[in-house]
């Protein structure tokens, strides 16, 4: 019985002090979390990126500019002393998106020369351009109608304003 009272009363205070110790060395989520806020304010890769931890796991999420930039937030948060584990969610930004193809709109004089050599072999269609505008006027045999506009269409005018009648 007095060995059990000795180890009770001396022994098991101590591991349980120490337990105590050793416990809060570990450094604590908030400490963490300060270590990678800090980091934040210094690597610009870090911009688009947030960082939430939990049980000293790293979480980061949102958008990195490339894979290097990704690379970096990932390293600087590894090395911060009590993170157990990093998870990479963040993504690469996209892109941007190439130019709009410009559109070429044949100048007046030429397409009225073009026009006419089109039209040339319809007797019933009469043309006229203004402002890369083409207006078809007069009669036309629907057989002939797809073949003429195709023919006009590679012709690269603003638009074609069809006033044919079909016989």
């Amino acid at each position: 019985m007095r060995k059990y009272q000795w180890f009770s009363g001396r022994i098991l205070p101590a591991i349980v002090i120490a337990m105590l110790l050793l416990s809060s060395c570990k450094p604590k989520d908030s400490d963490i979390q300060a270590s990678i806020d800090a980091i934040r304010k210094t690597t610009p890769e870090m911009t688009g990126v947030v960082a939430s931890v939990s049980q000293g796991v790293v979480t980061l999420t949102g958008e990195c500019k490339d894979d290097a930039a990704k690379a970096i937030s990932e390293k600087a948060v590894t090395v911060i002393k009590g993170v157990k584990q990093v998870i990479d969610n963040c993504t690469l930004t996209p892109p941007p998106p190439p130019p709009p193809a410009s559109v070429v709109i044949a100048p007046d004089d030429p397409l009225t020369k073009e026009v006419a050599d089109a039209t040339k072999d319809y007797p019933g269609v009469h043309s006229d351009v203004k402002d890369g505008v083409v207006t078809l006027t007069g009669e036309i045999k629907r057989a002939d109608l797809k073949t003429l506009m195709m023919g006009l269409h590679t012709l690269k005018p603003k638009k074609i304003d069809n006033q044919l009648t079909i016989k």
